[in-house]
């Protein structure tokens, strides 16, 4: 049966997958210092992206 996520196990289960989410994204970027790096690119490149006609 498939449990609600307004349960106390499914809030749980959200916050578990949140968890693995954020711990996997950290992993990739190695640093809090290479996820500011790579935010940073991130919008460079949009911001030239803009820019061009």
């Amino acid at each position: 049966m498939i449990r609600s996520v307004f349960s106390a196990g499914g809030r749980l289960t959200v916050l578990v997958i949140a968890l693995m989410l954020v711990i996997c994204s950290l992993i990739g970027c190695q640093t809090v210092q290479g996820l500011g790096r790579d935010i940073t690119t991130a919008g460079e490149a949009g911001e030239r992206a803009l820019e061009k006609p």
